[in-house]
């Protein structure tokens, strides 16, 4: 089994969505990079059980978390974004520029 990859040889853009990859799952966490195009939104999904971490790899936008009050804070490459547990998130690509982030979470949390 081949236990590294690059996010960046196989992107997976997509014009009418989001773009996702499961990069891989294993017991205690699992990781999907998603594919933003200018313009697109991953709007929330509700919250999820366990804390998760957003990378931002390239590219940037606004990440919004919402627990109750919604906070923006913009990312850029290299951008961490920790989201405790029960806190809803969404991402924006406002840039004029793809924009690739990977989460780390929990296996349970489905997209």
């Amino acid at each position: 089994m081949n236990r590294a990859e690059t996010v960046f040889q196989n992107p997976a853009f997509d014009e009418s969505q989001v773009g996702k990859v499961n990069n891989f799952t294993g017991a205690d966490l699992t990781t999907n990079t998603y594919y933003f195009r200018p313009g697109q939104t991953m709007n929330y999904q509700g919250t999820r059980p366990g804390d998760q971490v957003y990378v931002c790899l390239s590219g940037s936008g606004q990440f919004y978390l919402n627990n109750g009050t919604e906070e923006v804070i913009d990312v850029a490459s290299g951008s961490i974004v920790y989201v405790p547990s029960g806190v809803q998130a969404r991402m924006v690509n406002n840039g004029e520029s793809e924009l690739i982030c990977t989460e780390v979470c929990h296996p349970s949390k489905h997209h």
